[in-house]
């Protein structure tokens, strides 16, 4: 399998999107004026935004990195995996087992532009990309199978992806379709946006996406812990990002103490009974 999808789709820079804001408050280059435009909206009421972004970035390097020390997990599906930013996924599981396999979900064309980095992975293991949006699970574990054997464990990566899909819009069905799709043993590492720790700032950043177009959801403490129900979570739980395994942390700096607006969590998928 090679990336799929509608790769002559449009890249359309009328209007802010996700995978490129992100991209801009990491410092990357691959966004556009639009999307600047709405990063420093974001940024004149909630100055932290880049390192909330930065602290998103480094859970999921952490997990992964826990993930393919302690639990022997080889396979991986990350969707919304966004503008490629060094350390990937895959570079970070294939360097502890270079057999690891990847597969990389996005529905954003600038995404599928860059793929070509995603799928540089080791001989040993594969690194693959499906062009499909977040909505259509059965797609993206159709495709997904292609590469991934579904009998086996599979860590499923969610990370800052949920905040962008509403409860109308099925969120919660949406991750039960795909946990339910997976083998005993396996995972999900997910982080979700909340406005537990500064609902007004956290208020004024929603508005501002809204204005822009994007749909963005806070949820509190006990919403972003049902997405993980029947799972057995990892300790510490579902906490702040930066609390999350921070015996983990390489290379990150000016992480702090403080909360960031996200929770994030791993958990795991029990023996069936």
């Amino acid at each position: 399998m090679t990336a799929t999808g509608p790769s002559a789709q449009r890249i359309d820079t009328s209007r802010p999107h996700p995978a490129r804001m992100y991209d801009w408050f990491l410092g990357g280059k691959d966004n556009y004026p639009v999307d600047e435009e709405l990063g420093r909206r974001i940024m004149s009421t909630d100055p932290s935004a880049p390192r909330s972004a930065r602290s998103n970035r480094w859970f999921m390097q952490r997990a992964t990195r826990w993930l393919v020390r302690e639990t022997g997990i080889r396979q991986f599906l990350d969707i919304g995996t966004g503008i490629p930013t060094e350390p990937n996924l895959h570079q970070i599981a294939q360097a502890a087992v270079p057999d690891a396999r990847v597969v990389y979900v996005d529905n954003d064309p600038i995404v599928l532009a860059h793929a070509e980095a995603l799928l540089r992975g080791t001989p040993e293991g594969v690194t693959e990309y499906v062009q499909a949006d977040a909505r259509e699970p059965g797609k993206i574990l159709e495709q997904a199978a292609q590469v991934l054997d579904f009998d086996r464990p599979v860590a499923l990566s969610l990370i800052a992806l949920m905040h962008f899909i509403a409860e109308e819009d099925g969120a919660y069905d949406l991750v039960d379709t795909l946990v339910d799709a997976l083998a005993p043993g396996s995972c999900l590492v997910l982080s979700a946006l909340t406005g537990d720790y500064d609902p007004v700032t956290v208020a004024t950043g929603i508005a501002a996406y809204a204005a822009g177009g994007v749909t963005l959801v806070a949820r509190s403490h006990s919403e972003v812990s049902h997405f993980f129900r029947g799972l057995d979570l990892v300790d510490p739980g579902v906490v702040s990002l930066s609390k999350w395994h921070p015996e983990l942390a390489l290379d990150e700096d000016e992480i702090g103490d403080a909360p960031v607006p996200l929770y994030g969590a791993v958990g795991f998928k029990p023996p069936r009974s």
